[in-house]
């Protein structure tokens, strides 16, 4: 099976380096251009799933149209205290620099925290996976989704980081399976 990872397009908050994971935010007029001037670049897929927040949705029926579902736990990490703010307005944070000095790994006050978030993509993509009959399926999600999910079951070791992908972009992989359960690898 063929499976696609989809990064929504740029949103108001993007553009301005924000922690935008619960904030239900739209495309900005940038993230619907791009999306429209590349949306034949995107491969076809039998299967189209979406996160539930704006933002993916509207990237879902640019590219796809209609006839697509949507799974709630695929949703963005909820940023807690961070949401909605960007560097500059956390720099002097005690809270924030405690996050940063563990490298992402401490969850955030009032927010979500770190095994939870992945655990919940995590969970979710094994339910969509396992359950699926189509050929090809493809995910319209969130970076820290996506980073997640490729995170555990890309058939080399990774990062959470080094799966980063700018808004937009696609990753296509193909779903194998050993003894251990299923794995990614590249096409």
């Amino acid at each position: 099976m063929r499976v696609i990872f989809i990064r929504h397009g740029k949103t108001k908050g993007n553009i301005e380096k924000r922690y935008i994971g619960s904030t239900n935010e739209g495309l900005s007029d940038t993230g619907i251009y791009e999306i429209q001037c590349f949306k034949e670049k995107y491969p076809k897929s039998e299967r189209i799933i979406s996160s539930p927040m704006r933002r993916c949705i509207e990237t879902t029926k640019i590219i796809y149209g209609d006839g697509f579902e949507i799974y709630d736990d695929l949703r963005e990490c909820d940023f807690g205290d961070f949401e909605n703010k960007n560097y500059n307005e956390l720099k002097d944070n005690s809270e924030y620099l405690k996050w940063l000095e563990s490298g992402g790994k401490t969850g955030f006050p009032g927010g979500e925290g770190y095994f939870e978030f992945r655990m919940r993509c995590v969970k979710c993509f094994e339910k969509v996976v396992l359950n699926n009959n189509a050929e090809s399926v493809t995910f319209v999600t969130h970076g820290g989704t996506i980073m997640a999910i490729l995170e555990r079951f890309y058939y080399e070791k990774k990062s959470f980081f080094d799966w980063k992908i700018e808004n937009g972009e696609y990753l296509e992989f193909e779903i194998l399976e050993n003894e251990d359960g299923i794995y990614l690898k590249d096409l």
